[in-house]
């Protein structure tokens, strides 16, 4: 008797000590079927492609939209091959061009040859308003579209995704929007239904945390800020938005990548837990 108490007790202990079976997620994440990159803008103080590229390798990310002290507007085709394999080095596709400003029918003209010699389909550019039609001769003459990036309530021209539809007027002229949700959200409009009203502009997609909903925000870390980022991946899930989110972080350019690190693992984590 006194042999099955203990093997009993032995029977209870290893039952209450035992591990319960490990909880694991398996099938496919909610970031996979998201392209997540990031705007070469916030690394405006590193020059040395090398050194941006080992930093996005670092972080698994694929996409880079391509600022022009990388890659001047007067590379050679040459130039533009040889960039592109560094960037391969690191899993990296310079997957557009820009933001490009345009001021003149030449500015459009040369922006658009530079588009060209690299093969982009399509690039972020800001035109002049006046620049409108040029453009879309442009774009009818290349088959290269063009994604005008929104620049909030800053006093700078598109400062949201109306003025864009406004200016274009034709949803079928090739010229959409890069949406830059950080200024959109600044700007004190709803992300959400922003993406759901106007889907069929939106080309490219620039995302940031902000610390207000008004022309006094400023960009923050994912996920320290104050914008509900849940809805925003509702409505881009609804859309069925197909390209690439940029993370943009204009906090800290002399030391951006601690804080672009923690904001794409924010990001990962927000995909993959918001239905």
């Amino acid at each position: 008797m006194k042999k099955l108490f203990q093997f009993m007790l032995m029977t209870l202990a290893f039952a209450v000590c035992a591990p319960a079976q490990a909880q694991q997620i398996t099938g496919p994440r909610g970031s996979d079927d998201m392209k997540i990159g990031v705007a070469g803008f916030s690394y405006r103080k590193y020059r040395n492609i090398d050194e941006a590229g080992a930093l996005l390798k670092s972080m698994e990310v694929k996409y880079l939209s391509v600022k022009d002290w990388w890659l001047p507007l007067t590379a050679t085709v040459e130039e533009m091959n040889a960039f592109k394999a560094k960037l391969a080095e690191y899993g990296v596709e310079g997957y557009t061009l820009g933001p490009i400003y345009m001021r003149s029918e030449a500015d459009v003209d040369k922006t658009f040859a530079y588009a060209q010699r690299y093969g982009a389909k399509m690039f972020i550019g800001v035109p002049n308003y006046e620049l409108i039609d040029y453009v879309k001769a442009k774009v009818k003459e290349t088959g290269i579209k063009v994604a005008i990036h929104t620049h909030g309530p800053d006093g700078a021209a598109f400062p949201d995704i109306r003025t864009v539809v406004e200016k274009v007027k034709d949803v079928n002229a090739g010229i959409g929007c890069c949406m830059d949700l950080g200024h959109t959200f600044r700007s004190g409009y709803n992300c959400a239904e922003d993406i759901v009203t106007y889907k069929d502009w939106i080309y490219d997609i620039h995302i940031k945390d902000e610390t207000a909903a008004s022309k006094e925000g400023t960009t923050w870390e994912m996920g320290r800020g104050v914008i509900d980022f849940r809805p925003i991946i509702q409505a881009l899930r609804q859309i069925n938005y197909k390209g690439v989110i940029s993370f943009e972080f204009e906090k800290n350019p002399d030391n951006p990548h601690p804080g672009v690190a923690e904001s794409i693992g924010y990001l990962r984590a927000a995909l993959d837990f918001t239905k």
